[in-house]
């Protein structure tokens, strides 16, 4: 075994359908979710004043999955990101037996270099559900192909998802697929080493939470930056078309403010605390052309058996794919922005501000006042 493996199952990986893990890694798992949800939540009806939006409909969404075998296809949330504990403090705003059932609780993507920094924090977050997700700032193993991008498409859709050998791409930082090698594990890096939880009946269909953003983002008027394009391979690649739902997020950079003094890592409070759930999105209305021209690039391009996720060259890198994943991801923020116009903010002021080369004049550094529209900028944490 590889030294970072983290292994959820005793069972031979190689025998498929597997229906869960094993019984030491759902109890490790229920407790570390329950008891981090059961913090945040004591943390935030404890200590701040707090308002929730939309939390009966959205629960009234998850309630719908709770029946792994009904559930039809996998959930996407979205939402800005204001602070370091955004996720998991959101959730907290849930009631808690949704906590202790990881099986419909949400898959999140956590920096590398924070959450996986040693075997121990690996475990944890795993277990808690974060799959370990590289970011080109400080990893060369970061960016729009990273095998933990497949992962979650695999989590959002239902396996099982061995194919045959796709051919490998030209890019030297590129790590073999975890189905298409013939192993049930992904690395991200060539030496460490992870079940692939879509491997397990149980996370069929799966709800995944997503910040396009990729950085802390603090602004007085709560506008947003552009979103990365990670947010449209979930949508474009996922079969079925997966569920969307819009979130907005207000408070959390007032418990970890970007400017805040020593000590750095206690959250402050009292602070008022805004969680806007939006409604399910009509994605064939929203997305629906954008799909369908893209499944048509992947007949044009003969793929339809590579391995879920895995991409040609063209696929990845070709000027259509690329319009449509800028196109996808300027619609998703739309609605991002749309659930903060019902929390009182007004319009942004800048039209610009949906687009990647609006933000390429900023300062290549960890954390800065923004030379664009004058935020609060974390790219470490």
């Amino acid at each position: 075994m590889a030294s970072d493996e983290i292994d959820m199952s005793k069972s031979n990986s190689n025998k498929l359908p597997l229906q869960q893990p094993s019984l030491p890694w759902r109890m490790t798992s229920s407790l570390v979710m329950g008891l981090t949800a059961a913090l945040s939540r004591g943390f935030l009806y404890g200590l701040n004043t707090v308002e929730v939006f939309g939390l009966d409909r959205f629960l009234e969404v998850l309630d719908t999955r709770k029946d792994v075998e009904k559930r039809q296809r996998g959930l996407i949330t979205v939402s800005n990101h204001i602070s370091v504990l955004d996720d998991p403090i959101i959730w907290g705003t849930l009631p808690l037996r949704y906590a202790f059932n990881p099986s419909n609780h949400r898959w999140g993507l956590g920096a590398h270099d924070i959450c996986y920094k040693n075997k121990l924090l690996g475990s944890f977050f795993y277990s808690g559900q974060v799959l370990p997700t590289h970011r080109s700032q400080h990893s060369p193993h970061g960016g729009l192909f990273q095998p933990t991008i497949p992962e979650a498409i695999r989590l959002l859709s239902s396996g099982p998802f061995d194919t045959p050998v796709s051919e490998p791409s030209g890019d030297s930082h590129d790590v073999p697929d975890p189905f298409t090698s013939g192993n049930l594990t992904f690395t991200t890096t060539g030496t460490d080493r992870y079940v692939s939880p879509s491997i397990y009946a149980q996370n069929r269909h799966s709800w995944v939470h997503i910040f396009p953003e990729a950085c802390v983002h603090q602004h007085p008027k709560m506008f947003l930056r552009y979103f990365k394009w990670g947010v449209s391979r979930l949508i474009l690649e996922s079969e079925p078309m997966p569920d969307v739902l819009p979130m907005f997020v207000d408070g959390a950079q007032r418990v970890m403010p970007e400017d805040r003094t020593f000590p750095r890592f206690l959250p402050r409070f009292p602070v008022r605390f805004r969680v806007a759930f939006g409604e399910l999105l009509d994605t064939e209305k929203t997305f629906g052309d954008l799909r369908a021209r893209w499944q048509d690039l992947v007949r044009r391009e003969k793929a339809r058996m590579l391995a879920m996720g895995d991409l040609t060259d063209e696929l990845k890198y070709g000027k259509e794919a690329v319009d449509l994943r800028i196109e996808v991801a300027r619609r998703v923020r739309d609605e991002v922005m749309k659930v903060r116009k019902s929390l009182g903010y007004p319009d942004e002021e800048d039209p610009g501000y949906e687009l990647a080369e609006t933000w390429a004049k900023e300062p290549g550094k960890d954390r800065f006042k923004s030379n664009v529209d004058d935020s609060m900028v974390n790219k470490r944490e």
